[in-house]
């Protein structure tokens, strides 16, 4: 059997997508399968100009593409409600919403706008109160709901009493908090949706270990020259390109057959790279009794209820 590919993408004329830090990388490429199947796509981000570029790269594969920019900074609540309010203004219904967005273990702890560790805050905290402040057009368009996860999740810990890391900031595991926290968020919407009869399809997907920027732009500022080139060196041995790395992500908004829950990953070895499928979902993930904590705290950071 062949391998799913963007090919395998059935027609998504008419039907509006959303993809968070669409201007590069992983996002990029999400949106270029999408709109390349015939969605309408928004692609949010915070760069202007690199959202007018990521416009151009998009027409120049393919003439007809309904695709436009608009501006968000995923790292600030203020934001994320104004491009909300936007969109709901306009009240078209939502179709797909693919919360890509985010950044990957800088050395040193940083902080939001709003006060929130910025990993937490911009991977985690932003996505939750898009997508709680989208719900009304996300319910008329029986949405398809994406979390970008990682197999970071796997040696991630919801540190519920203290999810902005004020004591103890290490880069690698609060990454990896916020990885799981989006898989835990994917499968909660879930049951929430069923429990309310909100319509969703809410899934998550990891690019496994996809060569995008997110290196450069986290763990690598400030590394020591060796130790970058040497990550690199190894990274170009069991990883894939960006476009491999988003096949999971477009599996999980556009397979027909998917249900609520499920979570979309490289197939090959330790999930790194790969043709895509179903993920491995770690058991922690899977605890409700800590989702509906995350949840609640997650609405009381954000104040975002979702109803």
């Amino acid at each position: 059997m062949a391998a799913w590919s963007s090919h395998d993408i059935p027609d998504q004329s008419g039907k509006l997508a959303i993809v968070t830090g669409a201007t590069g990388g992983l996002g990029l490429e999400t949106a270029l399968g999408l709109a390349g199947a015939g969605a309408e796509v928004i692609l949010a981000g915070r760069n202007r100009a690199k959202g007018n570029a990521a416009e151009v790269t998009i027409r120049k594969r393919q003439n007809d593409a309904k695709v436009r920019f608009e501006c968000v900074d995923l790292a600030s609540l203020d934001s994320v409600a104004s491009f909300a309010n936007r969109l709901l203004a306009m009240g078209r219904p939502i179709n797909m919403l693919v919360n890509n967005a985010g950044l990957m273990a800088p050395r040193e702890r940083k902080v939001t706008p709003d006060g929130f560790e910025l990993q937490l805050g911009t991977n985690y905290l932003s996505h939750f109160a898009l997508t709680g402040r989208l719900l009304p057009l996300l319910r008329s368009g029986q949405a398809r709901v994406v979390q970008l996860s990682s197999i970071a999740h796997r040696s991630g810990k919801i540190h519920v009493d203290d999810l902005n890391y004020e004591r103890g900031y290490k880069p690698f595991p609060v990454y990896g908090q916020s990885k799981l926290a989006m898989l835990m968020f994917a499968v909660e919407l879930d049951r929430r949706s069923k429990a309310n009869g909100w319509g969703l399809t809410s899934v998550a997907a990891h690019p496994g270990f996809a060569r995008t920027e997110l290196v450069d732009n986290g763990p690598g500022v400030g590394a020591n020259v060796f130790m970058t080139g040497a990550y690199k060196l190894l990274g170009n041995l069991i990883s894939h390109p960006a476009a491999a790395g988003a096949l999971p992500t477009l599996m999980a908004a556009t397979l027909p057959a998917a249900q609520g829950g499920q979570f979309f990953g490289p197939q090959g070895w330790m999930e790194l790279k790969g043709s895509p499928g179903p993920g491995k979902i770690e058991p922690k993930a899977l605890d409700a009794a800590v989702a509906s904590k995350l949840w609640a705290q997650s609405e009381r950071m954000t104040g975002v209820i979702f109803g």
